[in-house]
């Protein structure tokens, strides 16, 4: 049974998306024939990319990397292109609790240290992902916000070791943008957007001119164990690895392995790219930057201005992901954004789409290897941060496998282990409408 409509997973539908209409990643083959590796990487997005690169760059590995779709088809190949510090749902407090402050503190500077780890890799392997800004903004949309938003500030500042400034309404303006839902602000320095589809791209031709082979269209479709290998069987070939990481993220199957059965919690994240706005439309809301921005509601909007002044504004929500949902998931948008930004309201739409992110039942990334299989690594649950996280858990990963001895990847403890079974995929369903609807009841009782 699956979370959503079939056409989420189809991989003959490309995502209409603003990236497709203005890059490409050259395509990879299907899988033919029975081959061996070393290692063996499910999935060609973000994260499996990283592992295969990282593994034959830094270790002298040959990976093979098996993707259902076109490489980049799923998430990596459609987000909103934010690299910044997150990949978690639970709030400081509760991370606090569980895991003690000093594995908090290093959870986000580990956040921090995956954004500057990005920006290098674009630098040494020459990808050209049209980097945008040199910091995240996170605005008040609301008066009771701004308390929240200079607490984090000092928080991150104090803690985590970010540069971290608060806003009042009049600098976020000057600074960043106007509109009807700011009063004031964060910005943290150092994060910055990018073409996610480029950044693919780069990606695939830097772990092909590494050494991985790639295939592409070569679903997984049994994973059985032969001796001390692994044996992954797609409709044209089989692949025998010693080593197999599962790096699927939103689009995970439950029926792979039953050790990541039930594991993940995909949501749906929807985007729409405006024409390119004029220079009286900008100055109609302040608009000075270039960074990404994104408000502190739970159930957040998030945006940024393109190189081309076009404005890609994006929000999570949807159930089904069915063409009528989407239908008035795209109407939302236009309205809503028209009500943040009034001057931004009359711009014709020109791409709406829709993608899955990835949620975890302990709201937190899971990157590690299993307990009872030490040749099973996986990364997922990046909570719609991936575009940092993912490659990052991607090169940890690939230290460990290289490092040998049922080496675990070094990350923080928040993000080690397998989070918890969720049952069924109707329970999952039920907990995610549960899950909004608790959320836009307390963004509606703050804004009282």
């Amino acid at each position: 049974m699956r979370l959503f409509h079939p056409d989420l997973h189809r991989t003959d539908l490309p995502a209409p998306s603003h990236w497709a209409a203005t890059a490409e990643v050259r395509p990879a083959p299907a899988l033919a024939g029975d081959i061996a590796a070393e290692v063996a990487v499910i999935g060609g997005g973000y994260a499996g990319l990283s592992t295969a690169l990282h593994l034959a760059r830094d270790h002298g590995i040959e990976a093979v990397v098996l993707e259902t779709g076109p490489i980049g088809w799923g998430a990596s190949g459609r987000n909103g292109g934010f690299v910044s510090p997150g990949a978690t749902k639970l709030g400081l407090a509760a991370m606090d609790r569980r895991y003690g402050r000093g594995a908090t503190d290093a959870y986000w500077r580990s956040q921090m240290e995956a954004v500057h780890f990005v920006r290098d890799l674009l630098a040494d392997e020459a990808i050209d992902a049209d980097p945008q800004g040199d910091a995240v903004y996170e605005v008040a949309h609301h008066p009771h916000a701004t308390a929240e938003a200079e607490a984090f500030a000092e928080v991150s500042r104090r803690r985590f070791g970010f540069d971290a400034t608060f806003l009042d309404r009049a600098a976020f303006s000057a600074e960043a943008h106007a509109g009807r839902e700011q009063f004031g602000g964060l910005r943290i320095a150092g994060p910055f957007a990018l073409h996610p589809l480029k950044f693919v791209a780069g990606l695939r031709e830097a772990a092909e001119r590494r050494g991985a082979r790639l295939f592409a269209g070569s679903a997984v479709l049994g994973w059985t164990r032969e001796g001390g290998r692994h044996r992954l069987a797609t409709s044209g070939g089989t692949v025998t690895a010693r080593t197999v990481v599962l790096a699927t993220n939103g689009y995970t199957q439950d029926a792979l392995h039953p050790a990541f059965s039930q594991r993940t919690l995909p949501a749906l994240s929807n985007i729409i790219v405006t024409r390119p706005l004029t220079a009286a439309e900008l100055a109609a809301e302040s608009w000075r930057t270039e960074c990404p921005v994104s408000n502190m509601r739970d159930l957040l909007f998030y945006y940024r201005l393109l190189p081309d002044r076009r404005f890609l504004f994006g929000a999570r929500g949807g159930l089904s992901g069915s063409p009528r949902e989407s239908a008035a998931m795209k109407r939302h948008l236009e309205r809503r954004l028209g009500e943040v930004f009034p001057a931004f309201g009359a711009a014709e739409v020109e791409r709406f789409w829709s993608g899955l992110v990835c949620l975890t039942g302990r709201l937190t990334p899971s990157v590690d290897r299993l307990d009872d299989d030490p040749g099973v690594f996986h990364a997922f649950g990046f909570h719609g941060n991936g575009v940092n996280t993912a490659p990052f858990a991607g090169a940890r990963i690939a230290a460990a496998i290289a490092a040998g001895g049922g080496a675990r990847p070094d990350v923080p403890a928040p993000m080690r282990g397998l989070p918890p079974g969720l049952v069924h995929p109707l329970a999952r369903r039920l907990g995610l409408a549960a899950a909004y609807a608790f959320f836009h009841l307390r963004d509606r009782l703050r804004e009282r």
